[in-house]
């Protein structure tokens, strides 16, 4: 036990879990406190004590919370009480630190005990020879149910399915099908529906539990069940899996194979982290962050960001070329220079705008032909408006400020012409890429920046050129 007088223990029967997080959502830095206290004293049971109650999401939160060395201690002294789903709670940097401080046989014994989904997300990253040493070291079946959803492709609805599932005859009765359930150990600990197959596996239908309780026993389940059945093929995308259950409100879905045979589901927890990864995803990709998460050191963010900003490099290079071909008009009329950013800002951001719409639009599959056609011809009507309103502004502002009135029209005119190609290229450009199978959130931020650049300093300096013969 520790000697600290400000840092009592706090038994597990008295410690309220809404207590762990202080107002904001933050962790409790008294618990948080207390905590590392009984790490650096190894106080086994008080530990075990503090962490028991919390669901896997807080020890997750816990666990990030925590030094490396302590994230190792406090592993070690759970031991077996240690639930090694809270690893899915954890970002993958921290997850693959405490994997490599686990012996494979710690793995082994730990994923036998939680869902084979959870399961499939902690090994698919492994080395291959240390996930078939841990896969060889546990039961035949779970065995070979793990390498069937590993055998699947990344990011497929075979690789989230979890592999326990109700799987039922059509001849039963609704009294035979509770007396299963009832006597039956190897089921899952929860589902939301039962699943009706033939002898090979074959889905025939569903039983929702709602409608399956409130019927007598003596009704049989092919009466019942329902047989406009919304199924996965196992090698879909995740992404479009959780499209169905955001079209459908789906909380449960059956995976099936190329045969049409019952081998998995998919539950509603799975797609919400699914939705979550995929726009977090987007979001970074937009930014050209790649795959980084916050737990990354600083060489892992370098050399996460240094890609994109070796292209961003590229193109500004382009646009000070542009700058370049006008620099003895610039060097007449200063005032130029100290207004070119203005033009080239508001085209920048204008451009993102219409990216970020055009992106969203791929990514939920919202654009068919006919809508593709209204968002280019709105964008570009948006450009048009919004370049007349701030043509308007800037150029009233400019015009008073130089006191010359001509500059005015021309940081107008500048304006009008680099919204309309922000607001083109923002759609265009995201539309180009998508149909090149590339993804337009990788690289459209930065094509589109250069678009706008490029031609607002190009229409700016040349009408500045034209109109005042420099």
């Amino acid at each position: 036990m520790t000697d600290d007088p400000n840092i009592q223990p706090n038994p597990a029967s008295e410690l309220d879990v809404n207590a762990l997080r202080e107002a904001e959502g933050s962790l409790n830095a008294v618990w948080l406190a207390r905590l590392r206290a009984h790490l650096t004293a190894r106080d086994s049971a008080d530990i075990v004590e503090m962490m028991s109650p919390l669901h896997v999401s807080d020890t997750g939160d816990v666990i990030e919370a925590l030094d490396h060395d302590e994230r190792v201690d406090l592993l070690k002294l759970l031991g077996d009480r240690f639930d090694l789903t809270a690893l899915t709670e954890v970002d993958d940097a921290v997850r693959n630190e405490l994997m490599e401080a686990l012996s494979n046989e710690d793995i082994a014994r730990g994923v036998s005990n939680i869902d084979s989904d959870d399961a499939v997300y902690i090994l698919e990253d492994m080395d291959a020879p240390d996930r078939e040493e841990i896969l060889a070291q546990m039961p035949a079946f779970e065995r070979l149910s793990l390498r069937r959803s590993l055998d699947f492709p990344e990011e497929s609805a075979g690789r989230r399915m979890q592999t326990e599932f109700i799987a039922i005859p059509p001849f039963w009765t609704v009294g035979q099908t509770i007396d299963y359930l009832r006597t039956e150990q190897d089921l899952p600990d929860e589902f939301f529906q039962i699943y009706v197959v033939d002898p090979s596996y074959s889905l025939l239908g569903t039983l929702p539990l709602d409608k399956f309780l409130r019927t007598k026993r003596d009704v049989k389940i092919d009466a019942l069940m329902n047989t406009n059945v919304i199924e996965v093929e196992a090698g879909q995308d995740q992404e479009e899996a959780a499209r169905l259950f955001e079209r459908y409100d789906l909380v449960e879905v059956a995976v099936v194979d190329e045969n049409r045979r019952l081998v998995g589901v998919l539950t509603i927890d799975d797609m919400v982290d699914v939705i979550h990864e995929e726009a977090s995803e987007d979001i970074k990709l937009l930014a050209g962050v790649g795959d980084e998460e916050i737990s990354d050191n600083v060489f892992q963010a370098v050399r996460s960001r240094a890609t994109w900003l070796v292209v961003n490099l590229v193109t500004a290079v382009l646009a000070s070329l542009v700058i370049g071909l006008f620099d003895a008009t610039i060097e007449q009329m200063v005032a130029l220079a100290v207004l070119m950013p203005i033009v080239a800002s508001m085209g920048g951001n204008a451009g993102t705008q219409s990216m970020t719409i055009t992106v969203r639009a791929l990514a939920l599959r919202e654009l068919d032909r006919r809508r593709m056609g209204r968002l280019i011809l709105r964008e570009m009507t948006v450009g048009v408006v919004n370049g007349g309103i701030f043509a308007v502004l800037i150029g009233l502002v400019t015009a008073v400020r130089f006191a010359n009135p001509g500059l005015g029209l021309v940081i107008g005119l500048a304006m009008v012409v680099n919204m309309i190609a922000a607001g083109t290229a923002g759609v265009l450009l995201p539309l180009l890429l998508n149909k090149l199978k590339v993804d337009p959130a990788i690289a459209s931020s930065v094509f589109v920046t250069t678009v706008t650049d490029v031609v607002g300093f190009f229409a700016f300096l040349g009408l500045a050129a034209l109109w005042f013969g420099l």
